[in-house]
């Protein structure tokens, strides 16, 4: 049987890198006592594969995996989502377990675009107002970046889908800092949240400014319609960090 499973990372764990998610999430499966299928050759490694990286110091209500179980293995996928929650570090919520589609395209290839959530520090929301009307009023938005040691500039603009400010009296009512909601491609050279933000604010270091990034939705698209991989269902009350406000 073939799995996949929707969970979320909040709160301290966001500090932790996509390596080591995945050992987190290689131990988790030993821990719940849950049989995995394994490769073939001299150094068999278990049938787990993992979407999108998420942005070190990023949180996540949308991050994704594929496993693989042993041959003959049938379990309960309700119970499965339990087990497997109780053995994750506190940060990991684990919301779906479903058995994945015959021949569906691995994660990796199948995500078009993921929706975030920027909440930005040292810049009021009038400069926040202004950075994204000059963005999205913008033919083109270059960046720069390094591939292999090169140095290159890239237009990214196109990777942009989707950028909004959040009106103060819909964020977060702790926290007056402005909030952008944005939706990026990930196909192509794609886009990094803090990439977005050096975009809007090219005088500021946008570590600076990314006071907290959030992935909330990652889409694909099936017949010409973007819908998420598995759609959320309430939140719950394991999470030690709270969600957010919310942005499709």
């Amino acid at each position: 049987m073939k799995l996949r499973i929707r969970h979320s990372k909040l709160g301290k764990v966001r500090f932790t890198s996509h390596r080591d998610s995945a050992r987190h999430w290689e131990r988790a499966v030993r821990k719940a006592n849950v049989p995995l299928a394994y490769s073939a050759g001299f150094t068999p490694r278990p049938r787990m594969s993992f979407g999108l990286a998420l942005p070190t110091g990023g949180e996540s209500l949308a991050e994704y995996l594929d496993m693989e179980l042993a041959p003959d293995t049938e379990p309960d996928l309700d119970e499965l989502s339990a087990r497997f929650s109780a053995a994750l570090p506190v940060g990991y919520e684990v919301t779906h377990v479903v058995e994945r589609d015959h021949g569906s395209p691995s994660l990796q290839e199948d995500v078009v675009a993921c929706s975030w959530q920027l909440t930005l520090h040292g810049v009021s929301h009038e400069q926040a107002a202004d950075a994204v009307a000059i963005a999205l009023a913008s033919p083109s938005l270059m960046v720069a970046r390094e591939r292999k040691g090169q140095h290159a500039v890239d237009d990214v603009r196109a990777a942009i889908e989707d950028l909004s400010l959040v009106a103060s009296h819909d964020a977060v009512l702790d926290d007056p800092r402005p909030h952008l909601c944005a939706v990026l491609a990930s196909t192509g050279r794609g886009l990094r949240p803090t990439e977005l933000v050096a975009t809007l604010f090219p005088a500021l270091d946008p570590v600076d400014v990314t006071a907290r990034v959030l992935r909330t939705h990652q889409w694909i698209e099936r017949d010409g319609v973007r819908r998420e991989i598995l759609p959320a269902h309430p939140f719950a009350t394991r999470t030690p960090a709270r969600a957010g406000w919310g942005c499709a």
